[in-house]
């Protein structure tokens, strides 16, 4: 998702609460608008976390729907801290601003009042905790298989705010838009958080195989060959999938290397980026278990604009994607297919078995250009190389984010309509 995509779509979030909201100026209403907007986008944050299969088409992808996740957690975050400081300041806020007794939180006794006490009490330690392991995220002070189980602690707090909210929310809300779409978002996130607590996430799109063998393409890269048997669902050129070979260290996402051939085979190309991937070529075998979940992604370079110039940017284990695609249209074998030139940015072209793989098939499809990089011989990709020449330019590109960041700004103000198509797999 570009920066422009993303700011509109939390822009749409907000201004939807915004539009319902009964404004006001006083204490209570700032105190209230605070909690509520808090609420709801951790509400959207838990929604978001389950990968529903109509939001990654609506949103574009998962990769995209994620890093929507990380910003609206981002935003509940800001809000819950503006809520508390805001309770802090009530003096000075009451006698600048004056009181609403219409937005006073409900009137309980028995039970729910004692309940609602419970509720009040932990909402400043539960924020406490979220402001830490949001912190904790956005910094990545600790590996991903350790953090992965303090992440789950987050349903958690969930509850406890989204109990603060309900209990003490105004009466008057419930009979108003404000307190329905507030109901409605915590209804989805407390179903969010059941399917978290319980393991459910992703189960109907995960799938049990054996790894068929391990070759070590490069020096830091391993291809691991798959067999899932007939109950893969099969995968488009371009998608990836959250793949686990080990049960204590969860699911990493990693590109589909290979086209569907309806048969089950799968392939990944590894490189050792990490604690985890570094070792995994030690970790399994021929006859490993594994369990993939997906496929996931709408990176899909034939999907490009009609009568577009097609760029493809690869840079190098981001050419994964691309030798799918390229081995899709072999194995489909179609007559018609748009022009390509494809660009591939390699450390050193002697020992990239990637290289002789793409030549290969370049010289089978006659509709592909193929020009290779060696970044050890001084050849560097810039915009310039790319040669846009038409109107309109699709640009898909996977590779290292500062390449992409510097195509990105020497794009931007280029006279053709140019779309930068690139995944994100920072999924936290």
């Amino acid at each position: 998702m570009t920066n422009l995509r993303l700011r509109l779509s939390l822009l749409l979030l907000l201004a939807l609460q915004l539009s319902i909201w009964q404004w006001g100026l006083s204490y209570e209403h700032f105190l209230t608008l605070s909690g509520f907007l808090a609420i709801n986008f951790m509400s959207i944050t838990m929604i978001l976390a389950t990968r529903p299969a109509y939001l990654e088409r609506i949103l574009g992808g998962l990769d995209k729907m994620y890093h929507l996740h990380k910003w609206t957690g981002i935003l509940a975050v800001i809000f819950a801290l503006g809520h508390w400081l805001i309770e802090m300041a009530d003096d000075v806020l009451k006698t600048l601003f004056g009181k609403d007794r219409s937005l006073r939180e409900s009137d309980f006794t028995g039970l729910l009042d004692d309940m609602q006490d419970m509720a009040e009490d932990l909402g400043e330690p539960s924020l406490y905790l979220l402001i830490a392991l949001v912190t904790i995220t956005l910094v990545r002070w600790i590996p991903y298989r350790f953090w992965r189980y303090l992440h789950r602690v987050m349903p958690l707090i969930y509850i406890a705010l989204a109990s603060h909210a309900l209990l003490l929310a105004p009466m008057v809300w419930w009979q108003q838009a404000t307190g329905w779409l507030m109901a409605v978002l915590m209804m989805g996130g407390i179903i969010a958080t059941v399917q978290s607590l319980t393991g459910q996430i992703g189960r109907t799109h995960r799938w049990k195989g054996l790894v068929q063998s391990v070759k070590q393409a490069s020096k830091n890269t391993i291809e691991v060959f798959c067999d899932m048997g007939k109950c893969w669902p099969g995968h488009k050129a371009g998608q990836f999938a959250l793949v686990s070979f080990d049960s204590g260290e969860g699911a990493h996402p990693f590109t589909l290397s290979s086209a569907d051939q309806k048969n089950g085979l799968l392939s990944f190309q590894i490189k050792a980026l990490g604690d985890y991937t570094r070792t995994l070529a030690n970790d399994i075998n021929s006859g490993s278990k594994v369990t993939i979940e997906g496929p996931y992604g709408r990176f899909q370079p034939e999907n490009g604009r009609a009568k577009a110039q097609q760029i493809w940017v690869a840079g190098g284990i981001g050419v994964t994607p691309f030798l799918a695609v390229l081995e899709n249209r072999m194995y489909m074998r179609k007559e018609k297919y748009p022009e390509v030139t494809l660009h591939y940015c390699t450390q050193t072209v002697q020992g990239d078995p990637n290289v002789l793989r793409l030549k290969n098939l370049a010289e089978n499809l006659p509709q592909i250009t193929l020009i290779v990089y060696d970044n050890r011989k001084g050849q560097r990709l810039n915009a310039e190389q790319l040669q846009i020449h038409s109107k309109k330019a699709d640009i898909w590109f996977c590779g290292p984010q500062g390449l992409a960041g510097a195509l990105r700004k020497a794009l931007k103000n280029h006279q053709a309509s140019v779309r930068f198509h690139q995944e994100r797999f920072e999924f936290r």
